[in-house]
């Protein structure tokens, strides 16, 4: 059984940093794509980065330059590091975990890891 959790989340100041994990367990992260996503009350859940098993990273417009997506493969652990935050990045962070197996695509989520920027 695929699981997925997250941490870190938290409530910090703007300009302030937080530091999400997420650990897989039954699913090799070295193997796959991970990506972090969020969702803000009333808004569609969105890609924030996301890094391939090769390595590659990809960022939304709104945090380049202030996130920074990693991944230890001998923990199991994507990160997401969040500097400079904004009152905008408020919202519940999504780990995400993305295959493809015998030709079908799989999906895994973690629960959510809440983070709030505010004074």
């Amino acid at each position: 059984q695929v699981q997925l959790v997250e941490s870190g989340g938290g409530l910090v100041q703007p300009g302030g940093s937080l530091r999400l994990s997420c650990t897989a367990s039954g699913i090799s992260f070295s193997r796959n794509d991970q990506g972090w996503y969020r969702q803000a009350p009333g808004k569609q859940r969105e890609l924030v980065a996301s890094i391939t098993r090769a390595g590659g990273t990809n960022y939304g417009d709104s945090v380049k330059g202030r996130f920074t997506i990693s991944r230890d493969n001998a923990k199991n652990t994507v990160f997401l590091q969040m500097d400079s935050l904004k009152p905008e990045d408020t919202a519940v962070y999504y780990c995400n975990a993305h295959l493809t197996f015998v030709g079908r695509d799989y999906d895994y989520w973690g629960q959510g890891t809440q983070v709030t920027v505010s004074v």
